[in-house]
């Protein structure tokens, strides 16, 4: 009996690998395809003002550099950036007071205020800093997001026109130091941005994320300001659907923001990667399921392990079928790090970073708890989080 489900698993996990590969090639025509896309324009004159909002929450690594490049814009309005703390003691606090001194023509507001208004206590960040905003459009992004001097120019331009509702970025992920912080940002190049440039080109994906989420204050009064995904996770993928079902559009430009991946440990990216997977697998069930195809290297050791065992068909085909994966994989890498202009990846990590995906996804089918932010959470019926237990060490 066991021979006889390894026999199938072999077939099955073949045949999953080769539709990988397949897809994986995809994914490098359309990737090539979607950068081509025009740029949008640039914003006439005068530039309205605007009020860029940067929650923050400890030290993670390269914090200066990246809240430093949203300090040194090349935007001809008015630039008022508010960062907000939640703990009086935060680490973050020094960071911000020094930038304030270096660039002292700056309009730097700082929020230190520990009120709740949810689970999410990112947005209930964001919501104590709302009551701060002095201009009409208004720029979220994370406090791990780094930014070329153009960027404000380039995300507020689509704004002109009344049906966006907002404006999202894709990003790369960048090493800060360490090979955990290279897996980590090698799953954002190898298999993120990819995977998020095919679903959109299908109509798959409607991505809205926390790396750049740029809209008018009025827009965002009408889905009740931040307070209204105080308890989401993913409160950038539901500010996105409260948008799209006013009859918004979200624009999405063909460049990238930086994500500066930091020296993490193992266990630190297994707990970010698995709580990330169960809330897209708590968006989107099917699509996520469905998406196990995407790995089509560790799909083929499988069949070869199986068929090795089961005495299928011969070994060699599968692990040439891992060969031929791998290859596709190393394909689309070589085409994301040219179309979008990223420095020479950790190719090297290739094979432990698509079997760790595999092994990711699988956890996340699992389980309704996440970590972040050192509590333990579940996952409550339509994304929403409920705070398992109490405080744990993170």
């Amino acid at each position: 009996m066991m021979v006889y489900w390894l026999y199938w698993l072999s077939i099955a996990a073949a045949f999953a690998s080769v539709v990988g590969c397949v897809y994986v090639l995809a994914a490098a025509l359309l990737v090539d395809r979607f950068t081509r896309k025009a740029s949008p324009p640039r914003p006439s004159t005068p530039s309205p003002g605007v009020t860029v909002l940067k929650p923050l929450h400890g030290v993670p690594a390269g914090l200066r550099g990246s809240l430093g490049s949203f300090c040194t814009q090349n935007y001809p309005g008015p630039i008022q950036i508010v960062f907000g703390v939640q703990d009086p003691k935060d680490d973050a606090i020094a960071i911000v007071e020094r930038l304030r001194s270096e660039h002292p023509a700056m309009q730097a507001d700082l929020v230190v205020d520990a009120t709740l208004h949810g689970e999410n206590r990112k947005v209930s960040n964001l919501v104590n800093m709302s009551r701060h905003v002095e201009h009409d459009l208004v720029v979220v992004s994370d406090d791990d997001m780094r930014v070329d001097p153009d960027y404000l120019a380039r995300v507020v331009a689509p704004l002109e026109h009344r049906r966006i509702g907002a404006v999202t970025c894709l990003y790369h992920g960048v090493a800060a130091s360490g090979p955990w912080a290279r897996l980590a940002a090698l799953g954002i190049n190898a298999h993120f941005l990819p995977s998020v440039v095919v679903g959109t080109a299908f109509g798959m994906a409607h991505p809205c994320f926390g790396s750049t989420i740029a809209l008018r204050r009025e827009t965002l009064s009408e889905i009740g300001d931040f307070a209204g995904v105080a308890d989401c996770l993913a409160d950038d993928y539901a500010i996105g659907v409260a948008l799209r079902a006013r009859g918004y559009e979200i624009a999405v430009p063909a460049e990238t923001v930086a994500h500066i991946c930091g020296d993490m440990s193992a266990r630190e990216l297994w707990h970010h990667e698995v709580r990330w997977a169960r809330t897209i697998r708590s968006i989107d069930p099917i699509g996520h399921v469905a998406s196990i195809v995407i790995h089509p290297f560790p799909l083929a050791l499988i069949a070869a392990l199986a068929a090795a065992v089961a005495e299928s068909f011969a070994p060699t085909i599968a692990v040439a079928l891992a060969g031929a994966a791998l290859a596709c994989r190393v394909a689309l890498l070589r085409q994301v790090e040219h179309v979008f202009g990223l420095p020479r990846q950790s190719y090297w990590l290739l094979p432990l970073r698509d079997v760790w995906s595999l092994t990711v996804f699988l956890s996340s089918c699992f389980g309704q708890n996440a970590r972040w932010k050192g509590r333990r959470y579940r996952f409550a019926p339509g994304g929403n989080l409920v705070v398992a237990e109490g405080s744990i060490r993170p």
